[in-house]
């Protein structure tokens, strides 16, 4: 069956045919854990997750790697202003490194909240620096970045499809309209990919260009070629990083090895509140925790989000959360007496199961893909036949339709794992460590480590 997916890079559907049949590489753009993700930020997640569940449903193998910004993601994207990491650390009065575990530790809880499943590979930028260092020497050695007072910098004028993924037209662009004008560099938008630091720069590295810290654009590049080479299958993200974090990546891949880093590009389209921006500079934000303040679950927001195509902006009120809650309760009433119907066909099995396959094919019309299990639902047709096609749907649509109550955990195992995870830590394996955290997690057991220890409570 043919795999249908809109390329940003080529503005249209095309076929997706992978580098290495049936093996998928995917880079998906992680959060910057300097504060809570909201939903806006979590639509991108469970957009790349229902990808990854299309493609797994249609056999591929998937090795989807994504980062954690916890360094070089400035105020602004156009590298002015301080590093949202340091922010948050002054705001909190805590350290750089608590900061990004607290939030690295939210954000895995909610996307384990929305059923989002944990990429093959989650790194965070801190642990590889030396793998930019490296990077950036490349780039200075082909030609393609130069050094400044404060940084090293991309020269874009050696790529003359720079602005190609966001149609940017930087002819009609005039210096200093969007970006503060820097004397140093040769072109106004030329970006940074590695930031010389200031004594009282909480986060920095030694380098041959003395103390710094890695440009945001930067670790994405460092981090997929590291893993998947010079090219790879699909790069996701949301709308808002096409104009500016992907153009950029693409320019590093070319100074570096002069290939497109990705064959498909794939973005989410924004939330809006209210027919409006939402932005946590704008106070309209809400988190996982706000959701269920009111009464609605994780998933009835995952199920909100399926209801409208990922290339569609979304228009978030608390009534349609409401709506979406009471819909996925009526879905799954319905689910439960299906069985007491009439058994359906064989071949109207095959036919909604070819429907159901053609509209996730189509670029992923989910939307669409909710109105076939509807129709079934409540048709007056069913039976086990009927109940195993939707827990064939339910693989793709992650709604918990046919949840089980989660496993139990003795406590003596949590409090056995606790101690493996702390000599972990102690020996470094911060891969065991997390590797244990997020299992338990899994099983409903939440870690918290504070000044006196681990504890654990059940959430």
């Amino acid at each position: 069956m043919d795999l249908m997916l809109y390329n940003t890079l080529n503005r249209r559907k095309e076929l997706f045919k992978p580098i290495k049949h049936p093996h998928v590489g995917i880079y998906t753009c992680g959060p910057t854990v300097y504060g809570r993700a909201h939903i806006g930020n979590l639509r991108a997640y469970l957009f790349s997750d229902t990808l990854v569940r299309v493609l797994k449903y249609n056999s591929f193998e998937v090795d989807q790697v994504m980062n954690i910004t916890d360094v070089g993601h400035l105020e602004s994207d156009m590298d002015e202003g301080e590093d949202k990491m340091m922010i948050a650390a002054k705001r909190e009065k805590k350290s750089h490194w608590q900061i990004a575990e607290m939030y690295t530790n939210y954000f895995i809880e909610d996307v384990n909240k929305l059923n989002i499943l944990v990429p093959t590979h989650l790194v965070k930028a801190t642990d590889k620096i030396q793998q930019m260092i490296d990077y950036v020497s490349e780039l200075i050695s082909n030609g393609y970045a130069y050094e400044t007072s404060d940084g090293i910098y991309f020269d874009i004028s050696k790529l003359p499809e720079y602005g190609r993924l966001g149609g940017i037209d930087l002819a009609g662009q005039k210096a200093g309209a969007r970006i503060e004008v820097n004397d140093e560099k040769i072109n106004p938008y030329d970006f940074a990919v590695w930031k010389k630091a200031e004594p009282s720069h909480i986060m920095q590295w030694e380098s041959p260009w003395g103390m710094g810290y890695p440009g945001w654009h930067l670790e994405c590049s460092a981090i997929s070629h590291e893993h998947f080479g010079e090219i790879f299958d699909i790069h996701t993200g949301g709308v808002d990083h096409i104009p500016i974090h992907h153009e950029n990546e693409i320019a590093q891949s070319y100074g570096k090895c002069e290939v497109m880093p990705a064959n498909y590009w794939l973005h989410s389209e924004f939330v809006l509140v209210d027919k409006g921006k939402m932005s946590k500079s704008l106070g309209n934000t809400y988190s996982l925790d706000d959701l269920k303040s009111k009464g609605i679950s994780p998933l009835a927001y995952r199920y909100f989000c399926l209801n409208a195509h990922y290339r569609k902006q979304i228009n978030f009120t608390w009534e349609t959360m409401e709506a979406a809650q009471k819909s996925i309760d009526r879905l799954k009433l319905g689910i439960k007496s299906i069985t007491d119907k009439e058994d359906l066909r064989e071949d109207e099995v095959i036919s909604i199961r070819k429907n159901f396959l053609d509209a996730i094919n189509d670029d992923l019309n989910l939307p669409k893909a909710l109105g076939i299990l509807w129709e079934l639902v409540r048709s007056d047709k069913g039976g086990q036949k009927a109940l195993s096609l939707i827990e064939d749907m339910d693989k793709v649509f992650a709604l918990g339709l046919f949840a089980e109550e989660k496993q139990e955990v003795l406590e003596e195992e949590i409090q056995e794992l606790i101690i493996e995870r702390n000599e972990a830590r102690k020996n470094k394996d911060y891969s065991r460590a997390d590797e244990i955290r997020n299992s338990l997690l899994e099983k409903g057991i939440e870690l918290r480590d504070t000044p006196d220890g681990t504890t654990w409570k059940k959430v």
